[in-house]
């Protein structure tokens, strides 16, 4: 008799309950969905890599009328001047309205922190410039 109790005898296994997972899911999808169109995103034109001579792209880079330089330690210059992050703004105000179909140029080294860049930009959009070249040396 104790033989048949124990064949007859089933073990239940522990259920594991997956709705509050799929519920997180659906709710992390559901905030991706709606918040993805509201990020912003920045595109950079590449230069066509055509057969112009280097020389002669550097002399026209150089006669800008509005250089924004970021060296390799941070600092930044505006027309060969020393400025801040924070003046940079009002200078290039000044000078859209000085130079309004000018286009600024900013020679960012390559280790500067990019943070640098990020204000740089959002200078030049708040001065209402729409398009900045960034120029890369040789």
């Amino acid at each position: 008799m104790s033989r048949s109790r124990f064949t007859q005898r089933h073990i239940e296994e522990p259920l594991i309950n997956l709705t509050p997972l799929i519920d997180v899911v659906f709710v992390i999808l559901i905030m991706f969905i709606v918040v993805a169109p509201m990020l912003e995103l920045d595109r950079i034109e590449l230069a066509d890599a055509g057969s112009d001579d280097i020389k002669e792209s550097i002399a026209v880079q150089e006669a800008s009328t509005i250089s924004i330089h970021v060296h390799k330690d941070n600092r930044i210059t505006f027309n060969n001047r020393s400025v801040t992050v924070d003046q940079l703004p009002e200078l290039l105000r000044q000078a859209k309205k000085q130079f309004p179909s000018a286009r600024p140029q900013l020679f960012h080294d390559k280790h500067a922190h990019f943070g640098i860049y990020q204000s740089v930009k959002n200078a030049a959009e708040s001065a209402g410039f729409q398009h900045m070249d960034i120029v890369l040396k040789p």
